[in-house]
């Protein structure tokens, strides 16, 4: 009986963690290929300093200090994003923020396709891919 319910723990924490998946700069830039929304959550400065991935929406979701606001940030992305199922692209610096917010998306919110760049922005520009300002 432990061994089932252990396996039944592990078969359904990943079914539901499934929704949730950290991708590379090639997929990411798959996902650009595909028109997928690309939404870069870090600060105006961090925009400023590096740039972003091209086609990505600017909607901060930390601030400098480290606050946040989750409803003001869902309004917008609700603006950008038509609902649950829709896939869309996190992007920070690293990937820890998104991480974060990522997984409160899926496990919260039990939204679908919910891709994050993996190593973030850093990782992006460590393989030379362009940015935008």
């Amino acid at each position: 009986m432990k061994q089932f319910l252990l396996i039944m723990f592990l078969v359904y924490g990943t079914i539901s963690y499934a929704s949730f998946v950290g991708i590379n700069s090639a997929q990411l830039q798959e996902k650009i290929d595909q028109k997928v929304v690309v939404i870069d959550i870090r600060t105006p400065e961090e925009w400023k300093f590096t740039g972003v991935v091209p086609t990505s929406k600017k909607v901060m979701f930390f601030t400098p200090n480290g606050t946040y606001d989750v409803q003001a940030w869902l309004n917008k992305l609700s603006m950008l994003i038509e609902d649950q199922n829709t896939a869309f692209v996190l992007v920070c610096r690293t990937g820890s923020r998104t991480g974060v917010v990522g997984d409160f998306l899926s496990k919260q919110l039990k939204f679908k396709n919910v891709y994050h760049l993996e190593h973030g922005i850093v990782s992006w520009i460590q393989e030379g891919r362009k940015t935008t300002k």
